[in-house]
């Protein structure tokens, strides 16, 4: 398995996909833009498939910020969220094929005696209670991220009695970071810009994809609920968290948004036509409501069903109450982007593909190289790359890529967005001095920090396993 996940981890495949997951998020943000879109697989673990909705799902949920996403085709942030998800899903399939289970009677006595819940010094059902509401997640959803962090704390502490790691991969790791590369390059930015997309390709793509192209608008409502207003007290106490729990069970009992405002003495506050910018109908900010609050409520996915909900210790009664979709238009500036955006990509991988056919073929071989970069009014320029580091002209991504080659090859390199595209030629490596004292001494490192580190992590999860929070 660990096999499969390196060769995928090299894939031009993934790094395509990579790419292309990250045009929804760069153009439209977290929306739901492409809901419902083709469900491609992204990888697949031993025989399990992984889709690209669904790592798309998941990115939505760790609920990421504007500058983030706004970022995605500048940075690897996605490649390291791919990473790390296929890492988890790798876990989940080890787990499951180890048979590690955490039975009810497990998971009451972790939960029993967490001294986060104590009261007098014993368990606390009313403390357990406000926690979770605190927290803004149920029970069942608490309960299984448990189960779940149990069982990967069980998993790893398999592990941990302790790895010797092969000479041969120490060997190797050294070598792919203690380096020095004399390459030329020609960057391909150039190449790949000079066919702009036409109007007619545009106007194609946009009727064959009209339906994608919308805008969702949202009419919301909210009341804060305060303590002094269901309680009589300004402070929150028990006896809040007790009528906070009325009010819940009424609504999960179908009063209606209205209802509960009117029963509570709550004020009720209202939006209407809002989009996911937080912009109404006539395109101005609406002003004096938090991002956070906004998009809690915005994201709520059920018409006039109202909801409790938790931000920064404040509780609010909350409810959409009514939604649109609007088309947009082929002419709107953010259609207009992302159609260039998606053709030029789409002519970056055509191109990538016929060269990285020629290169099969020998096609660069000898002075050919030279020649591609003439034809194409290209220039050839060498370069020096002393370590992982050095990231004047290229990405650490990049890089990292390059340290991977043999001296004398010839390869496209490109990164995760297909923002850089080189074709690079290796002139020279060499290692550094004190090759056997540096490798000794870096398995004697890597021996040490898996054990270190192993031990530290168990210790914190077993520490933290009850504040992880639910996305």
């Amino acid at each position: 398995m660990a096999t499969s996940i390196g060769k995928l981890s090299k894939s031009f495949l993934v790094k395509l996909l990579v790419g292309i997951i990250i045009l929804p998020f760069v153009f439209w943000g977290m929306g739901d833009v492409f809901r419902g879109g083709n469900q491609n697989v992204i990888a697949t673990i031993d025989s399990k498939k992984v889709s690209t909705q669904e790592f798309i799902n998941y990115v939505n949920r760790l609920n990421l910020n504007k500058k983030q996403v706004k970022n995605l085709s500048k940075t690897d942030l996605i490649e390291q969220i791919l990473s790390d998800y296929i890492g988890k899903k790798v876990m989940s399939l080890e787990i499951e094929k180890l048979g590690i289970v955490v039975s009810d009677n497990a998971l009451r006595d972790i939960i029993k005696n967490d001294k986060s819940f104590f009261k007098n010094d014993k368990f606390s059902r009313t403390e357990y209670e406000k926690f979770l509401i605190k927290s803004g997640i149920t029970a069942p959803q608490f309960e299984a991220n448990i189960v779940e962090q149990e069982k990967r704390r069980q998993f790893l502490s398999s592990l941990a009695g302790g790895l010797v790691i092969p000479e041969i991969l120490v060997e190797k790791e050294f070598r792919k970071e203690n380096q020095t590369k004399i390459i030329q390059y020609i960057d391909l930015d150039k190449f790949h810009s000079k066919n702009k997309p036409s109007q007619k390709n545009i106007k194609e793509l946009y009727e064959k994809n009209k339906n994608v192209f919308f805008a969702e608008l949202k009419s919301i409502r909210f009341a804060e609920v305060k303590p002094e207003l269901i309680s009589g007290s300004e402070e929150y106490d028990e006896n809040f968290f007790k009528q906070l729990d009325v009010i819940e069970n009424n609504i999960l009992d179908g009063q209606s948004f209205e209802d509960t405002a009117k029963t509570n003495n709550l004020k009720i506050i209202e939006f209407n036509k809002v989009n996911a910018r937080k912009e109404n109908a006539q395109k101005n900010k609406i002003e004096n409501l938090p991002d956070n609050l906004f998009r809690r409520i915005f994201n709520m996915k059920s018409i006039q069903s109202p909801e409790l909900i938790n931000i920064e210790s404040k509780y609010y009664l909350a409810e959409v109450k009514d939604k649109e979709r609007k088309n947009r238009p082929m002419n709107d500036p953010e259609v207009l982007e992302a159609l260039n955006a998606q053709l030029s990509f789409k002519e970056k991988i055509e191109n990538n593909t016929s060269l990285a056919k020629d290169l099969s073929l020998g096609a660069f071989d000898g002075n050919n190289f030279k020649k591609f970069a003439d034809e194409n009014e290209l220039s050839v320029k060498d370069y020096k790359i002393s370590n992982l580091n050095q990231n004047d002209i290229f990405d650490e991504g990049l890089v990292k890529q390059i340290f991977l080659t043999k001296e004398g090859e010839i390869n496209l390199i490109i990164n995760s967005t297909l923002k850089k595209i080189i074709l690079k030629k290796n002139i020279k490596f060499y290692l550094g001095q004190n090759l056997a004292i540096n490798i000794t001494r870096l398995k004697t490192c890597l021996d040490f920090f898996w054990q270190k580190k192993t031990a530290l992590f168990l210790s914190q999860l077993k520490k933290e396993q009850l504040r992880v929070v639910i996305l």
